[in-house]
């Protein structure tokens, strides 16, 4: 019997589960254009009422994955790892970890995405780096992978393909917030890159996408179940984001910021916690340490010994950077026109920022976008951001804006503040790292 992709639609939306085969033939369909868009916004329609079960989670990863190219890395003498992040702000951890962990001995080809919404995209940190090549070619990827341990960079159109229509159909029908969509959508794409390890950093809290510390969960839940269903073995950490994870948003500032924490002259405690404690799980998972404690003091060293920071030099110089980046960052990269301190009309405590709104700031001075298409200023943004719990009198600096003109930096400004919310008593300590999640038995 010949596919007919409106008898999938009926069955999902009639609440069955789909065969794998049906699910491949369907995912066939959405790369070579044989199904139509109002046939794709349907099917995901009925997934997002009916859900999937584990195994058509699976199925619907592995026909993505398999949709276009599938990286394998018969050369290499190591194994190959790698991170993804559900997005958040000040989330530069891996400008990091791909160096901390190639330091200890991994292969990190790190295939990352760009910002949309209030969201900063790794993507667009990398490009602030003058020369830097985002989209390498395969043979240079390759080699500098091979060559250095690691290599940022972003997804080309040909690993997996069907997910980049899947996905642009479900942005404009509301059904991205799907929990077996979300997962095969990030799943395909990490799996087409040939991995052997993987480790998910899912959010919560106000700045990021789920903000329900138990959605979170679910979705990191998800996301280990069917990796794993699928021979990548994963792993999750579930992290707070109800305050921005470094004490700069923004592109060049955040790569600034990078670069002072691979080189010891400034890391905030609440990143560099987390940085570490991921990058203690890939070490872990790769079979490089025997537990995650000795993983931890892997990469602890790794980092302090100057390693790691060798290692991003070594990388950024590969993909087209300058060679002396590290050394001398402040003059490579591109600085705002305009450059304010934003100060406390109020004395108190900070007992809660809106990390969403922070994001949304950074958007408006220029530095995100709202539309894939949109262009990025990668010389704005905040920076010196007042962590949560820190005592402020008027006066005292909130943070810095970086903006491209005068009018910019106060309309940021007014933003910023009315992010912090102020207290006559400090708040309670919180934990960066929530939980973390195996796979289900």
């Amino acid at each position: 019997m010949s596919f007919l992709p409106q008898e999938v639609i009926r069955k999902k939306r009639d609440g069955q589960a789909l065969e794998k085969d049906e699910i491949a033939e369907f995912v066939r369909g959405i790369t070579d254009d044989s199904v139509s868009e109002g046939q794709i916004a349907a099917l995901a329609m009925a997934v997002f009422f009916n859900g999937m079960s584990r195994e058509e989670a699976v199925a619907l990863t592995r026909a993505m994955r398999d949709s276009g190219d599938v990286l394998a890395w018969p050369d290499l003498e190591k194994p190959i790892a790698d991170k993804h992040s559900t997005g958040g702000v000040g989330d530069n951890v891996s400008l990091m970890l791909a160096p901390i962990v190639a330091a200890c001995g991994a292969a990190v080809p790190m295939i990352s995405g760009r910002g949309l919404g209030h969201t900063g995209g790794t993507l667009d940190k990398m490009e602030a780096i003058p020369g830097y090549q985002v989209v390498p070619s395969n043979a240079l990827f390759r080699e500098t992978v091979a060559k250095v341990g690691c290599a940022i960079i972003g997804q080309t159109g040909s690993l997996a393909p069907a997910d980049k229509r899947f996905y642009g159909i479900r942005d404009v029908t509301a059904t991205v917030e799907s929990v077996p969509l979300i997962t095969a959508s990030i799943l395909s794409k990490k799996l087409a890159a040939g991995l052997e390890a993987l480790v998910l950093d899912v959010k919560a809290g106000n700045g990021a996408f789920m903000s329900d510390p138990k959605s979170a969960a679910e979705l990191a839940q998800s996301l280990v179940d069917v990796a794993n269903g699928a021979g990548l073995t994963t792993s999750a950490i579930i992290t707070d984001m109800n305050e921005p994870l470094a004490s700069a948003a923004g592109n060049a500032v955040e790569v600034k910021n990078a670069v002072e924490f691979l080189t010891g002259a400034h890391r905030d405690p609440r990143l560099e916690t987390v940085t570490l404690a991921i990058a203690a799980e890939m070490i872990s998972a790769a079979g490089l340490a025997p537990d995650a404690p000795a993983a931890l003091v892997s990469a602890t060293n790794a980092l302090e010994s100057g390693k790691a920071t060798e290692c991003f030099a070594r990388m950024v110089s590969a993909l087209g950077g300058p060679a002396d980046f590290v050394d001398r960052h402040d003059e490579h990269l591109p600085g705002a026109p305009v450059i304010r301190d934003i100060v406390s009309d109020r004395d108190g405590f900070v007992s809660a920022i809106d990390a969403r709104g922070i994001g949304l700031a950074v958007v408006a001075l220029g530095g995100g976008r709202t539309r894939p298409q949109d262009s990025v200023d990668p010389s704005v943004g905040l920076t010196d951001l007042v962590a949560r719990g820190e005592k402020l009198s008027a006066g005292d600096v909130v943070a810095r804006v970086h903006a491209a003109s005068a009018q910019a930096a106060a309309e940021a400004t007014e933003t910023v503040l009315q992010c912090y919310e102020l207290s006559g008593n400090p708040p309670a300590d919180t934990d960066v790292i929530l939980s973390k999640i195996a796979a289900s038995a």
